[in-house]
């Protein structure tokens, strides 16, 4: 029988029995970022308060500490390479209940088909998941991916159970340019999550203008402080390589907490299994000086108020009795998590019915590959743990090429959705002494996109990520070991530990190769268009400030 107000108010003024009470544990209060001693009543999964009570449930927590629910403020889950719900799982054990999350790797592959996938996978799973539609599909006009989304074909999402809002504005140029498409979307919604990297001064001041309400690209403290001036939301990303925490965690006081968060944007599972997820952050945050009642503030309220889930955040009366159980503020050791009241259980892997694959190309030739040419080429830096690139310019010759003794190697690109030729261009920073690597995993369009020291290695990689219909390879000598991701070319259908498990074989191998760590993530990050500076797409070069295509070679 369902709870009555009646009921609820009866119960919270202890004239009759919670359903749960949580007792002699330290309760965490965001609103006041303090410590309270009491008994949390629970009744219909609804947080009754904190006092004197008594209930037919009874979990004592002596000697630990209990925290509203973490959320996640900005997060891709098919860059876990895991399904939505299986990503669930994982993450709930960390903490984690609450996931707000753009769609938009899958929506370039699938288009809507994806996002109905995507909002399926939400029945069921051991966190909740909330999803920003993606503004961006493709990510630049310029790109040739799986779909085009429009305001039109976003239109029937909104409001649809989960669906919060419009997901981060990337197309920076056409926001300025006060683009009559881009208006059109970013009326969709009256939320709006941003995306500006190093975009400061006046067209910062016109972006925000536009309505863009967030950032997670920042990777300066300057950076971050003009933004939160400017009114804007600061989201402060640890992910797998863009790790930003260090360097902005300074940003965060008593009177800025309310306008910061933290996301995770790209992690992969081995990460989330081994080291955390949103606790990770909160550790990483308490590590570089923070104190701990800040931490799990941007951790609880700051997301739930940035996104007017007031359904969440606080465990105060009337909110969603989402929690987890900690041993101590400092170490933050998750102990046990509850969702409405009831423990998260450990649960078996859910079937997922996958959307359509989405391959049509060929392996490219020997000669594709060739780079015609001498002279100063442009050569995309990479930076390590960031996601932004450096243009760097090399003097280079077809006959030298790779040159591993300068660490200038090739990267090329195929258009994974339909046959046509490659591109190729030079990368420094890998840093492989042998081998190459490949994935259909490649921001925002996910063609193949490969990096090796030969050509044949190059083609051998990419031809197994094209036999599989979408796979992470790495080859070396006459090994090739590989993760198939046979949703979408995107996910794995595989439980969290076998991915992690078939992850951890991909990274011996590219150990062997010597070189950057976790180089599957920047191979992935380098075909990103709408973050600077040097990228490479199908059609070759890709100058990130100037947006538009450059040619290898420097006139």
């Amino acid at each position: 029988m369902e709870t009555s107000r009646k009921d609820l108010l009866d119960a919270a003024r202890g004239l009759v029995p919670a359903d749960i009470v949580c007792k002699n544990a330290s309760i965490f209060n965001p609103f006041t970022c303090s410590w309270e001693t009491g008994t949390l009543a629970i009744m219909d999964g609804i947080v009754l308060g904190i006092g004197e009570y008594t209930g037919k449930i009874v979990h004592d927590f002596t000697g630990l500490y209990i925290v509203p629910g973490l959320i996640d403020a900005h997060v891709h889950i098919e860059s876990s390479l895991l399904t939505p719900r299986e990503y669930a799982r994982l993450v709930a054990y960390h903490g984690t209940t609450t996931v707000v999350a753009d769609p938009h790797e899958i929506a370039n592959v699938n288009g809507t088909a994806g996002l109905e996938f995507m909002l399926t996978e939400r029945k069921g799973a051991a966190a909740n998941i909330l999803y920003l539609l993606p503004s961006c599909v493709p990510a630049t006009p310029m790109e040739v991916g799986g779909a085009t989304l429009d305001a039109a074909s976003l239109r029937p999402f909104m409001g649809r159970g989960g669906v919060l809002g419009l997901g981060e504005m990337m197309n920076i140029p056409g926001v300025l340019a006060g683009e009559p498409g881009i208006q059109e979307k970013l009326a969709l919604s009256p939320v709006r999550d941003g995306h500006a990297p190093q975009l400061l001064g006046r067209d910062l001041n016109a972006y925000i203008l536009a309505g863009l309400q967030s950032d997670h690209e920042c990777t300066t403290l300057a950076e971050a402080q003009e933004k939160l001036e400017r009114g804007m939301y600061i989201f402060i990303r640890e992910g797998s390589t863009e790790r930003n925490i260090a360097a902005l965690i300074p940003l965060v006081s008593p009177s800025t907490v309310s306008r910061c968060c933290f996301a995770t944007d790209d992690c992969h599972a081995d990460l989330l299994m081994e080291s955390g997820h949103i606790d990770r952050c909160i550790r990483k945050a308490i590590e570089c000086g923070l104190s701990p009642e800040l931490a799990i503030r941007m951790a609880t309220l700051s997301p739930s108020e940035r996104f007017g889930l007031t359904d969440r955040g606080a465990l105060v009366p009337g909110r969603r009795a989402d929690f987890c159980v900690i041993d101590d503020p400092r170490r933050f050791a998750v102990k046990k998590v509850f969702r409405s009241g009831v423990e998260v259980p450990y649960s078996k892997p859910a079937e997922t019915a996958i959307p359509p694959e989405s391959f049509h190309c060929t392996t490219p030739s020997a000669r594709s590959l060739r780079i015609t040419g001498s002279g100063t080429a442009r050569v995309i830096g990479l930076i390590p743990n960031q996601i932004i690139t450096e243009l760097l310019a090399y003097a280079v010759d077809e006959q030298t090429l790779p040159d591993l003794s300068r660490d200038i190697l090739k990267v090329v690109v195929v258009n994974r959705y339909r046959p046509g030729p490659c591109a190729v261009g030079l990368v420094h920073g890998f840093g492989f002494n042998g081998g190459a690597i490949a994935t259909s995993v490649s921001h925002d369009t996910h063609n193949i996109v490969a990096v090796g020291t030969s050509d044949p290695e190059i083609l051998w990689a990419i031809d197994e990520v094209i036999k599989a219909r979408g796979a992470m390879v790495a080859v070396r000598g006459n090994t090739r070991t590989i993760l198939p991701l046979d949703c979408a070319g995107l996910m794995s259908t595989l439980p969290y530990p076998q991915v992690a498990a078939r992850l951890a074989e991909l990274h011996r191998t590219t150990g062997l190769m010597g070189g950057i760590t976790d180089p599957f993530m920047y191979l992935s990050f380098l075909t990103l268009t709408v973050i600077p500076s040097l990228r490479i797409t199908d059609r070759g070069m890709f100058d990130g400030v100037a947006f538009q295509d450059m040619p290898l070679f420097i006139s």
